[in-house]
């Protein structure tokens, strides 16, 4: 049976009180009137006995308790336990069997836990010390309590041994970690002991200690861990235990493996927290190989200095635009010529780096324009405020080069499991490395595999993690798409991440026009060397407007036409433009309802076949159309109503709707599966006054959201929704 281990405050004049505890019965009032001479209260480091007048005047320490007995003699009074102390003896008695015996086990503990606590303060004989120490792991397995302290104080008993002894051998930390091996199978290590792990997997990394005791521990903190910040020790051992895996003579072989054996034989693993833990040591460890040089780019905290916590937030000063120059004054003239020959990389190390605060520069202000007078400089503009930083490679040292490329092999092997890759996307979105990693060159090179894998991924929720956050932050496609610090090819990762984003649900007007802003260069150079996704961004480009200048939109014809996948789209969209004109043409009905059971081709067939210029009122309930017909929706000029009522119009088509129909008044959307993703774009539509969303996914928060930013919308209709 087990037993949970009192603790203070269980015993207080007969009333049992514990917060934790399962117990429910508590002693009655009569018990309570016979036994009232005869009561303890169990304190921290005593037991204390209640009288009729008050409390004892001295406390009996657990030291001082000679023995704990049950009372079994005959007609002896039930459920009684018998302390001996010096000078007499003290009866309890517990309301049940059960009672008495977690009483009786929990004064043995705290007795025998004293003892050695004692008796290992001031060890003699490291032998004598070792046997002590399986002893009392063994009391602790085989207590029949039940309470997470059975096995914490041990370890805590052990770790305090370790950390006043540093003069052991190699043997002798061999065998403490293998005599309490047995309690870390369901206990997280201490942190003093996970200091200790450290230094061992350091000194020690091929030692079989580490594989075959630390393994077990490391997987159930990867697996039940919550959160390193509460424990960064848990994260540093972690930390080491990977790198001294690599350590191997099979090196990242064996780190494979143990990825492998986190993830599970499966298709899905069945532990959540395993990635973000991986994660999060490996952004720890990443960030370590670049401490140095950010300490000595400005004033941020150390490593060490946010373990201590030492260095509060608000002592720092305001981040302000930094740029990193190099004292040669031969790059300072270099800089001032922008028309010299690409330069060469420079070996940048700690001692190299000096700071310049950018406060009234020309150039920074019209970088940051487009962004805002008073907003911070975004990713891009930190790295690219001069030629020379794009230029710029930093060396590390063979220790941090090895923990870096252990740790980014890692996310690689994590970006290859396809359940995975959704979280890791996630977590990666904003983007979680230093500034001098980004500009490391070997660094982005090897993170470009885990982009790329991003990049084919056909999920939405994994390549749109591939975008900024939030605007005016640059994401990992700023980052590597031309012109980025990080694009080291001619575009190719580019143009497969414009591919995967044009093939979802981001071809629309917004994503074009940051585009043509940014990127058009890129965009127009692939399109010449036959990239049929470049050709098709041009050609949309144009179809949609997007370009006003005249002699940039005649250079895009040029690049159309000088290809051959080129013209030939090029000629559709002339073709579409001559038919986009006849249907825009004055004349046609003002109303039209197409039959149940239509498609998106029989739309596009009646759309084709004369002018609806006209046309206001346009019904396709009850009809098989989809989020494409948008397309052919898009060009009408006067449609004011439009009834998608049991329809499978989506998402991705209610955003094309809400960038070209904005002149839209009444939009009837019920029975039909968008979702809150789509309906925040109907904020846009300004001139909406009705708005069905009966029987769809609508939450009430997006239902609040669109009410604040609809000012003309009188009619809603909400039934069977989380906003009903």
């Amino acid at each position: 049976m087990r037993y949970k281990l009192l603790q203070e405050g269980d015993i207080q004049v007969c009333v049992i009180r514990h917060p934790r505890t399962f117990l429910s019965k508590i002693l009655t009032s009569k018990f309570l009137r016979r036994w009232e001479p005869h009561h303890l209260t169990l304190a921290d480091n005593s037991v204390t006995s209640a009288t009729p007048t008050g409390y004892m005047e001295n406390s009996i320490s657990y030291s001082a308790i000679e023995d704990v007995q049950l009372l079994s003699w005959e007609n002896a009074p039930k459920y009684c336990l018998q302390l001996t102390i010096p000078g007499g003896t003290v009866l309890l008695q517990a309301a049940n069997s059960y009672l008495r015996d977690q009483w009786f086990h929990s004064l043995q503990w705290k007795k025998k836990i004293y003892k050695y606590k004692k008796v290992l303060s001031n060890p003699s004989r490291w032998e004598v010390v070792l046997k002590e120490i399986r002893t009392l792991v063994d009391m602790a397995l085989t207590s029949p309590l039940q309470d997470d302290s059975i096995h914490q104080a041990p370890l805590e008993i052990v770790s305090k041994l370790l950390s006043e002894n540093n003069n052991l051998t190699t043997q002798d930390h061999e065998s403490i970690i293998v005599a309490i091996a047995p309690l870390l199978e369901n206990n997280h290590p201490p942190p003093d002991l996970c200091e200790f792990f450290c230094k061992h997997c350091r000194e020690r990394p091929r030692s079989m200690v580490v594989i075959e005791v630390f393994t077990p521990v490391v997987q159930r903190i990867l697996k039940h861990n919550m959160d390193f910040g509460k424990c960064p020790r848990l994260r540093l051992f972690t930390q080491e235990y990977i790198l001294s895996l690599n350590e191997l003579n099979a090196g990242m072989e064996v780190v494979k493996k143990f990825i492998h054996s986190m993830h599970g034989p499966t298709g899905q693993c069945p532990h959540p927290r395993v990635l973000p833990n991986l994660v999060a040591v490996c952004l720890a460890a990443i960030y370590s190989c670049y401490e140095e040089f950010i300490n000595s780019r400005d004033n941020s905290p150390s490593l060490k200095e946010i373990r201590n916590g030492c260095q509060q937030q608000c002592d720092r000063k305001p981040n302000l635009p930094l740029r990193l120059l190099h004292t040669s004054p031969d790059l300072v003239s270099q800089e001032a010529t922008l028309t010299e020959s690409r330069l060469k990389p420079v070996i940048v190390t700690s001692n190299e780096i000096h700071v310049e605060v950018e406060r009234n520069n020309t150039a920074n202000q019209k970088m940051t324009a487009g962004v805002g007078n008073d907003s911070e400089p975004n990713l891009i503009d930190c790295l690219m405020v001069s030629p020379t930083c794009s230029t710029m490679s930093i060396e590390l040292s063979a220790q941090a080069d090895r923990i870096l490329g252990c740790y980014v092999e890692i996310l690689k092997m994590l970006s290859d499991y396809d359940d995975w890759r959704p979280a890791l996307a996630s977590l990666l979105q904003p983007i979680p490395f230093p500034k001098e990693a980004l500009a490391h060159e070997k660094f982005t090179k090897e993170l470009k595999y885990v982009i790329q894998r991003f990049a084919e991924d056909p999920r939405q929720e994994v390549h749109s993690c591939l975008l900024s956050v939030r605007a005016g932050k640059d994401g990992w496609f700023q980052l590597y798409s031309p012109g980025g610090v990080a694009c080291d090819d001619d575009g190719e990762l580019f143009a497969s991440m414009v591919h995967i984003l044009m093939g979802s649900c981001y071809k629309t007007k917004k994503f074009l026009l940051s585009l043509a802003e940014n990127k058009l260069g890129p965009c127009m150079l692939l399109a010449l060397r036959g990239n049929q996704t470049m050709v098709e961004i041009l050609c949309l480009m144009l179809e949609y407007n997007i370009i006003d200048n005249n002699d940039t939109q005649l250079q895009i014809i040029s690049t159309l036409e000088s290809t051959d996948v080129g013209k030939r789209m090029y000629e559709q969209l002339c073709e579409r433009q001559r038919e986009l004109k006849e249907l825009q043409r004055k004349g046609g009905p003002t109303r039209l309802t197409l039959p149940s059971k239509s498609t998106d081709a029989d739309l596009a067939r009646l759309l084709s076949s004369g002018s609806f210029g006209n046309l206001e009122n346009l019904s396709l309930a009850f009809t098989n159309v989809t989020s494409a017909c948008a397309e052919h929706l898009i060009k009408l000029p006067s449609l004011k109503q439009l009834n998608l009522w049991s329809t499978q119009f989506g998402d991705a088509g209610l955003r094309l709707l809400s960038e070209h129909l904005t002149m839209l008044q009444v939009l009837n959307l019920c029975e039909t599966p968008v979702t809150d993703a789509g309906l925040l774009a109907l904020s846009s539509m300004k001139s909406l006054c009705s708005l069905n969303m009966n029987s769809t996914k609508l939450s009430a928060d997006t239902y609040e959201d669109l009410k604040a930013k609809l000012p003309n919308l009188k009619e809603v209709d909400v039934r069977y929704t989380e906003a009903w």
